[in-house]
């Protein structure tokens, strides 16, 4: 993924002057810095954000350009790039299941903080991390409230929680802990469970947690609504104050999502029509990969037309197809788009930073994507 340099002021001038015949990814680093800096003042304790929602060079400087100084990485590839980007960033390695070359590898570039959700690979990290690490312990809750949570994969039980802070603790290891409380999750009382779940686990474990991980999962602007994090912000800090009223452990965020969603926006191009059927440059197999998930279709598109056949504002439902030779490539909700939308006509997604392309596949020699830069929308 290679980001141009900002050339273009808006996404309707630069497709209306360059008329791209590959899907378009419009980043906007305004966007990205105000929302990083809506997390550093918002939250309460330290902002690490995850790299794995978009792993772009460009998107690590503007972040470390933005003040975010700590990033949570999951994998050695992950390492190595911010390190390329950011050499002395706090780096938190909390996918609790690594190789001993992945553990290796971390200890050689100076991670100190890890998370653990079991007995054998909590063993494992005991072996090759250095005394007076940070070792989160993962929490995992069966709550609603997120579009898909995390818990049939990662996260212990509560007793299992506490064995494994007592084990760090023995071992001489900064006792933390951790937990996530699903993508997309807009019930700040989802929060304020977690974390006095954590608190009691702490209580029984005799264990002090040094830090509190309340993970990420918060919401991004997907709907017509957008979503605000002040109430979670709030809802997080006052639960703390209640559930740990004598010596709170610092806290640690770490979006991936709702801190770069919302910087790019993804324009396809109409390839064909038929009827109500539109075939488009690009689908599920490239950047609207997500839109198969449980997350669902963002809400917020638009229709970029050059040369309207009429002046009607009349809307109709389009199936729209992917240019795979897959039938499967078809979005799972029909878009509603102008009657008269013709070929070479764009469509333009926004909040599509997110996995967006990290998961993109090269299926039937599709998935190219031009990336621009832009000043303004």
């Amino acid at each position: 993924m290679t980001i141009q340099q900002a050339i273009w002021q808006t996404r309707r001038e630069y497709l209306g002057t360059c008329r791209p015949e590959l899907p378009v990814s419009f980043f906007n680093p305004a966007t990205l810095t105000d929302t990083a800096q809506e997390f550093r003042t918002g939250f309460p304790g330290l902002v690490s954000y995850a790299v794995k929602a978009n792993p772009d060079a460009n998107v690590l400087r503007c972040l470390v350009a933005a003040g975010v100084n700590a990033f949570d990485v999951a994998s050695p590839v992950e390492i190595d790039l911010v390190r390329s980007v950011a050499p002395l960033a706090t780096l938190h390695y909390h996918n609790p299941v690594r190789s001993v070359n992945e553990v290796k590898h971390a200890v050689r570039n100076g991670v100190r903080s890890y998370s653990v959700d079991r007995p054998a690979e909590l063993e494992k990290l005991l072996a090759h991390i250095p005394e007076g690490s940070e070792i989160s312990v993962r929490l995992k809750l069966d709550l609603a409230g997120a579009a898909y949570d995390f818990g049939a994969k990662f996260g212990a039980e509560p007793d299992m929680c506490v064995s494994l802070l007592r084990r760090v603790q023995e071992c001489g290891h900064q006792t933390s802990m951790t937990f996530h409380p699903g993508t997309q999750c807009t019930d700040p009382q989802t929060w304020a469970v977690y974390i006095a779940q954590c608190a009691l686990i702490e209580k029984q474990s005799g264990c002090k947690l040094y830090r509190l991980n309340v993970g990420g999962g918060f919401p991004s602007h997907r709907g017509h609504e957008k979503p605000t994090l002040t109430p979670i912000f709030y809802t997080i800090k006052q639960a703390v104050l209640q559930y740990f009223p004598n010596n709170a452990p610092d806290l640690v965020c770490e979006p991936g999502r709702a801190m770069v969603a919302d910087a790019f926006s993804l324009a396809i191009c109409v390839k064909a029509l038929s009827d109500n059927i539109i075939f488009a440059n690009d689908g599920l197999y490239g950047g609207l990969s997500e839109f198969r998930d449980t997350i669902g279709q963002v809400e917020r598109y638009q229709a970029i037309q050059h040369q309207k056949s009429s002046n009607s504002k009349e809307l109709q439902n389009y199936t729209v197809f992917g240019p795979t030779c897959d039938s499967l490539d078809q979005l799972p909700a029909p878009l509603c788009l102008p009657i008269d939308i013709a070929e070479g006509d764009y469509i333009l997604f926004e909040n599509m930073g997110a996995y967006t392309h990290a998961i993109a596949t090269q299926f039937n020699g599709y998935g190219n994507t031009k990336y621009v830069t832009i000043t303004n929308y």
